[in-house]
């Protein structure tokens, strides 16, 4: 005889959800006439390999974040560019454990191409340290970089490059981060590497100098430097939009201009962070002034792999968070009614898009461990999970 599983799904349906009328949890997004230019849409790229990667997550992106984007910056007619990409698809993000995927296990899915518990910085469900994207690439002689708006020992960057039991850990992960061999790291955290204020006292920033890294703590100091390896640090600990601070799409255009030096090829994982934190604050705010940025940093890839032909260009979310819908127009045609749902993450699939070579492998409904396997193989970095 056969012996089914059936799995009991309870839906709780929220009747303020249903009514239009309800204020709780609603914000009013001014909606933009855009008298723009439209951005071109991308064609598909054929006959051509994979040299470098760029690896875009919008840290609790959902399909309504980034249309809200679109209608409060260009208008309903208007596009982001990240929506010029020509191949898109979608995510399934849960985790080993829950339904609800948190940044860590749904960015270790991405950077081992395996499924772990929530809370876990590249290692499996056993707490066994993987091998990540970021570190094979740096075997087989390529490049690599991160930036995210985050500390950069935050979830996603720290399981690109870094192995702890909870990403909690961030004085380790910080520790980790120097030896992981990235050329590249840009975000905030100084917090975490500086005696200061480490509860150890460890000088990392003495380290990573004697490492080769060239210490970065503004945006003059960043559009100035002509190291090859830096470490950018420009706030204690996620960035905080000071004049002062570099700008996603400034980190992506001088991280591109070292890391494309290597003939053998880059891998860059940018994140943008703080999309995730306006939706936790249910700040439509907040979102959409960092999908902005974000999109601008997009644009900055692009532009690059349209230029350089061998560049795959992938972009993905790590959960969605908030439960953000956009539900109602205004009788004025001029703003629309946002609503949250949660203050959390959702398991509603996310977003998968990509442009440059064999950017169609990520059409369709994906896994988001196929999405980290998928991105090796192409780099010819063998396959994954492989454990350390």
């Amino acid at each position: 005889m056969k012996k089914f599983l059936f799995l009991s799904v309870l839906l709780i349906i929220s009747t303020s959800c249903q009514n239009p009328d309800n204020s709780e949890n609603t914000e009013i997004m001014p909606v933009a006439t855009s008298d723009s230019e439209i951005p071109e849409l991308l064609p598909l790229v054929e006959g051509k390999t994979v040299k470098n990667i760029i690896f875009l997550i919008g840290d609790g992106t959902g399909l309504a974040q980034i249309t809200s984007g679109q209608y409060a910056l260009v208008g309903p007619d208007g596009l982001l560019h990240m929506q010029t990409m020509p191949v898109t698809g979608f995510v399934k993000t849960h985790s080993s454990d829950n339904l609800i995927t948190d940044s860590a296990s749904g960015a270790t899915a991405y950077s081992c191409g395996l499924k772990t518990y929530n809370g876990a910085i590249a290692v499996n469900p056993d707490k066994e340290a993987c091998k990540t994207i970021l570190e094979l690439a740096e075997e087989m002689g390529l490049s690599t970089g991160l930036i995210a708006t985050s500390s950069i020992t935050h979830a996603t960057p720290a399981s690109f490059a870094s192995h702890v039991e909870s990403r909690s850990m961030e004085e380790e992960i910080a520790v980790q981060l120097l030896n992981s061999g990235a050329e590249v790291m840009l975000g905030g955290g100084f917090e975490f590497f500086s005696s200061q204020y480490r509860s150890d006292s460890l000088d990392l920033i003495t380290q990573a100098e004697e490492a080769g890294y060239q210490l970065l703590r503004n945006k003059e100091e960043l559009d100035n430097s002509e190291a090859e390896m830096l470490l950018g640090l420009f706030a204690n600990d996620g960035l905080e939009r000071a004049e002062t601070e570099p700008s996603t799409s400034a980190m992506t255009t001088k991280a591109l201009d070292i890391l494309s030096r290597n003939e053998d090829g880059f891998f860059l994982m940018i994140e943008g962070s703080q999309i995730d934190w306006g939706g936790h604050g249910n700040n439509t705010d907040y979102v959409l002034n960092e999908v902005e940025d974000f999109d601008a940093a997009v644009k900055t890839a692009l532009d690059f792999a349209r230029q350089d032909g061998e560049t795959l260009v992938v972009l993905t979310a790590d959960h969605e968070t908030g439960g953000m819908t956009l539900q109602r127009q205004r009788a004025e045609g001029d703003s629309l009614e946002i609503y949250w749902t949660t203050g959390y993450h959702t398991g509603i699939p996310v977003p998968l898009m990509a442009y440059g070579p064999q950017a169609t492998e990520f059409m369709g409904w994906r896994d988001n461990t196929y999405v980290g396997k998928r991105m090796a193989e192409l780099l010819n970095l063998g396959s994954l999970p492989q454990m350390k």
